[in-house]
């Protein structure tokens, strides 16, 4: 199948990308390189041997997205591009809510309009907001925490609608944990423009002396050690559900956790990162964060049944090979 993949060359992105080479499918990235590297795109050749299509275009101009499904016959979408910070979105809600959202209506009316079927949305464990743990995928919606989930939540419904008002459409949401660990070879992982909003690209900058020291935000938090818990897994297992998800789809919509089942706390990751590396990584506690939640982790049944999709690799690996992509930068 030829994809298109928008935010192909971020982190999630530019990791499926490999995967779906590797299985065979030809793929087009969109990207406008906001927080991304196109040198993501070299990387990407070279552990493939296999040449991607690059467009750099905002997936938020209809415009720019119709030219690329009018040179090309798309046979699916998996669309990542999107701001994905809790903290700043609860600082930048407009921008938030703009790019987010505006940019799954304009695919999905891309898709509609080119007779594209196959769409598998980026969503996150966020829309979960504060039910309680493990997420299961039949839970209602609480993504009121922040406006990111907020966004997440919104283009779930609307992507959801759109397949009630047109049944050939079909949708694979993936709802995932975070996103770790790095790509084997060290070409391509966590590069994130600027300072780091997520924990692992900052614990290894502080471990290569990049940033001074690693903030924690919270330890008082209803937890085993009061630091935040949550279900890290690693990017190569993530890539690869989204190349299963792709494969099922059929018709209607389906909802599927990526994540491992297992919670590890912040500090647990970075005791497992000082093990893993033989390396020692200074750290602060600080105030919480705005629209942090203490605890969450996915029940991973229903992914594991109907896509035959497990997460193999484990906290030591993803702490080995964030280190390894680090080392290499």
């Amino acid at each position: 199948m030829k994809i298109l993949v928008t935010g192909g060359a971020g982190y999630i992105g530019s990791h499926t990308c490999v995967a779906l080479l590797e299985a065979g499918h030809e793929v087009i990235v969109a990207d406008n390189l906001s927080n991304s590297k196109i040198e993501a795109l070299d990387k990407i050749k070279q552990i493939t041997n296999k040449e991607v299509v690059f467009y750099q275009v905002d997936v938020t101009n209809e415009s720019e997205v119709e030219s690329i499904f009018n040179n090309h016959k798309i046979d699916g979408v998996i669309h990542f591009a999107g701001y994905k910070a809790v903290g700043e979105s609860v600082e930048k809600p407009i921008s938030y809510y703009y790019n987010n959202v505006v940019s799954t209506l304009v695919l999905s009316n891309a898709c509609l309009k080119y007779g594209v079927q196959r769409f598998v949305f980026s969503s996150s464990a966020t829309v979960y907001g504060d039910n309680k743990v493990p997420f299961v995928e039949t839970m209602d919606l609480l993504p009121t925490t922040n406006p990111y989930g907020e966004t997440k939540a919104m283009s779930e419904r609307i992507l959801t609608d759109i397949v009630k008002a047109n049944p050939s459409f079909s949708v694979a949401l993936l709802r995932y944990f975070n996103p770790v660990g790095a790509h084997k070879s060290g070409l391509i992982g966590e590069a994130p423009n600027g300072i780091p909003n997520n924990l692992m690209p900052y614990v290894t900058q502080v471990a290569k002396g990049k940033l001074d020291k690693l903030r924690v935000f919270g330890n008082d938090y209803p937890t085993p050690d009061g630091t935040g818990v949550r279900d890290y897994i690693h990017v190569v297992d993530l890539a690869e559900g989204h190349v299963a998800a792709l494969n099922d789809l059929t018709t209607g919509v389906k909802v599927f956790n990526l994540g491992t089942g297992k919670g590890t706390s912040v500090l647990e990751l970075i005791h497992a990162f000082e093990k893993a590396n033989e390396i020692k990584v200074p750290y602060e506690i600080v105030d919480r964060r705005a629209g942090d939640i203490a605890s969450f982790y996915a029940d991973t049944q229903k992914a594991e049944k109907e896509l035959g999709w497990k997460a193999k690799l484990d906290v030591i690996d993803m702490c080995k090979d964030a280190w390894h992509f680090e080392r290499n930068q």
